[in-house]
């Protein structure tokens, strides 16, 4: 519901906490072409409102920046447990 009026959808939905599990760059789109809008550390929180093909869109950071991760960079589903090393 973070996004409800900062980006237009015919609905909205609570988005999966999720976790980085390696370093990855937060993307403006769904190719490593895109620009990169930040880095998103190993450790911090990742809220994906949609995955597919790969890619997960969602948003990270205090001020919730969006964009696309590549789905291999996330923990596996369930586990939201920020790590002891960041």
């Amino acid at each position: 519901m973070a996004l409800a009026g900062r980006v237009v959808a015919s609905h909205y939905s609570d988005p999966l906490e999720r976790v980085i599990a390696a370093p990855a760059p937060l993307r403006s789109a769904t190719t490593v072409e895109a620009e990169v809008i930040r880095e998103i550390a190993h450790g911090d929180r990742f809220a994906v409102v949609d995955e597919s093909l790969g890619w997960a869109w969602g948003y990270a950071g205090a001020d919730g920046r969006v964009g696309y991760v590549p789905s291999d960079a996330l923990s596996p589903q369930g586990t939201t447990e920020r790590s002891q090393n960041s």
